[in-house]
């Protein structure tokens, strides 16, 4: 048994909560990540992983099993890229999640990234705030990019970088005599705004707690015609139907760089109130930062990328 390797796949286990996928995840056969955590099991001398017809979570040893891997395998990469980089140039992976809203700009983020230290290997996750705050807290996670008003919520001691502020807009399909692309409309407010029928995030998304809240102080309850988990959908749901969307501008700003020239889109800033949500990057306090990491938290703080991410976060080019 490879016990590096058992435990990698019982951290992928965690991670996806699905024997499936947590193979397909490690490029492995369903049967061959299952008999090595028989094997874990057996040299252990307990019961790890709890099991019916489906993966059902872990057993008590399994958790401080569980617990001790993570910890092995981060001292393990955190060896390994001391290895191999040299100074000035970070070698590794970096794992950076982020939620829905803000996927652009930590697109943009581990770009400039990986483009000042092409050593570095990012990867780029979306997720809900409950699992960023999940990954931080049982460093699953190295960075994650997300909404600071839930800092009370994680049990984890966290560092926190702001980086931007999320402001928010109404995307609706243009008048026909305006031009292909995305346009920047007037004001409306947000009472207004739930008369549309409007295509909004599912419910365990927070950005939908932060857009249902607006809508509250402006004295209005609204009932979403068409739900998703996903942004990309929203904006799909608009071009393709008789909906409206509510989307933060980094997102609109990314659609008014690149999005279907074929289609006429405007983006109507929301007032009354207006809204302004505080989005950072967040690390666990207590973890010893890698090479990859302190060179990703030099970037954070450098006041050229701030200044980027400010231009790219609200359609602040085009107001």
């Amino acid at each position: 048994m490879n016990l590096f390797v058992s435990l990698k796949y019982l951290v992928a286990l965690d991670d996806h909560k699905h024997f499936g996928r947590a193979a397909l995840a490690c490029h492995v056969t369903q049967p061959a990540l299952s008999n090595a955590l028989r094997a874990l099991e057996e040299s252990y001398g307990t019961a790890i992983v709890k099991r019916g017809r489906s993966f059902a979570g872990f057993t008590e040893e399994g958790e401080r099993v569980l617990a001790s891997a993570r910890r092995t395998l981060r001292e393990q990469e955190l060896l390994q890229q001391e290895l191999d980089s040299r100074s000035g140039s970070p070698c590794g992976h970096l794992l950076i999640g982020s939620v829905p809203t803000a996927m652009p700009i930590a697109a943009r983020f581990v770009a400039r990234l990986q483009a000042r230290h092409p050593g570095i290997r990012p990867t780029l996750r979306s997720m809900s705030s409950v699992e960023l705050e999940a990954g931080l807290e049982n460093l699953a996670l190295d960075l994650a990019l997300g909404y600071t008003e839930r800092m009370e919520q994680s049990r984890a001691q966290l560092r926190v970088l702001p980086q931007y502020t999320e402001h928010y807009f109404l995307l609706q399909q243009a008048p026909a005599e305006q031009s292909a692309g995305l346009q920047i409309g007037t004001e409306m407010r947000w009472q207004d705004a739930a008369a549309q029928p409007l295509c909004l995030l599912s419910a365990e998304m927070h950005n939908r707690r932060i857009v249902d809240r607006a809508f509250a102080e402006a004295g209005v309850t609204v009932q979403a015609a068409i739900e998703s988990n996903s942004t990309g959908a929203l904006v799909a749901c608009v071009v393709a139907g008789q909906v409206s969307s509510v989307l933060p501008g980094a997102l609109l700003g990314e659609l008014q760089a690149y999005g279907p020239a074929r289609c006429g889109l405007q983006a109507r800033p929301l007032v009354a109130p207006q809204v302004a949500v505080p989005i950072a990057l967040m690390l666990h306090q207590g973890s010893r930062p890698s090479r990859t990491l302190e060179a990703a938290l030099a970037l954070a703080e450098d006041p050229a990328w701030l200044a980027e991410a400010a231009q790219h976060s609200g359609l602040l080019q085009g107001r």
